[in-house]
């Protein structure tokens, strides 16, 4: 295996490569988090049609998820669908990362290009980092089922209002609570390792997934203060977005997913030509 080496950068910090041709890893502050979320809102705020068509793409797919278990009788699973279709988000944002490219670049915006773009990558690796997410999301409500019937059985609720009181007001309810919440939190976070850099790089690059994911955990590796506090924003803005019935992701995803390129941008090292093309437009 390749021994890494750390690199100097001309700001003081630190790039960390895993060897051969494999992206380097920036050293980060938590700063740099604020800076990228502010950026995100700058490029909602300049091109907000994109935004929100992702947007209202993403809420309803999440209103058509709940009212589909509603309709199943599953209304019980509501709280585990809600934190499943979350981990989806990341995928989802892919077209909001090439708005951002496109701004950075000075490219012209459309929609039939920003959505050839994505069609293109739907026949390249990120596709199979798409299979990676919707893989965790299965297994995660597979284990929620299994939970269910470990602490509470195979009893059949007949409303929402009874399976929450089951919850709240019963040992076995409780300790469902906690140790679903503890394997979600378990399933996001090794998700979010996997993928906070990996979406954005795919887009960004020709590499196969494995790198893409290898690097995104060396940079949750490099920089566990600044990643902890994204992951954390990210969690809360979702949670407040979803509370109003998803409606509130028509302008929470555009945010994230703009910042998550730029905090990208912050955390990969660029190849060596855009590098020269950056210190050339610096000067």
């Amino acid at each position: 295996m390749a021994e890494t080496e750390i690199l100097p950068e001309p700001g003081g910090a630190s790039a960390i490569s895993a060897g051969g041709n494999d992206p380097v890893v920036r050293t980060i502050k938590v700063s740099d988090v604020g800076e990228a979320m502010a950026a995100g809102f700058r490029d909602f705020q300049a091109v907000p049609r994109f935004g929100v068509f992702f947007g209202v793409i993403y809420a309803l797919g999440g209103m058509a998820l709940i009212l589909t278990a509603f309709a199943f009788g599953l209304g019980y699973l509501t709280y585990p669908l809600a934190a499943a279709f979350a981990l989806i988000g990341p995928f989802v944002a892919t077209g909001l990362y090439e708005v951002s490219r496109r701004r950075q670049k000075g490219l012209p915006l459309s929609y039939s290009g920003i959505l050839g773009v994505m069609l293109q990558q739907s026949r390249r690796e990120l596709s199979w980092m798409a299979f990676v997410t919707i893989f965790f999301l299965i297994v995660y409500m597979y284990q929620v089922r299994l939970l269910l019937a470990l602490f509470l059985g195979f009893t059949t609720f007949t409303s929402m209002s009874e399976f929450v009181t089951v919850l709240v007001s019963t040992p076995e309810g409780l300790l469902f609570l906690v140790v679903a919440n503890a394997l979600g939190l378990m399933v996001s976070f090794v998700l979010f390792a996997l993928s906070v850099v990996s979406f954005p790089l795919l887009l960004d690059r020709d590499i196969d997934f494995v790198t893409a994911m290898i690097t995104s955990v060396r940079a949750v590796m490099t920089n566990p203060q600044a990643m902890f506090v994204w992951a954390a924003t990210i969690f809360v803005y979702l949670v407040v977005a979803m509370l109003p019935f998803f409606l509130g992701l028509i302008v929470v995803l555009p945010v994230l997913g703009h910042a998550s390129w730029h905090l990208y941008e912050k955390v990969v090292e660029p190849v060596d030509g855009e590098a020269a093309s950056e210190a050339e437009s610096g000067t």
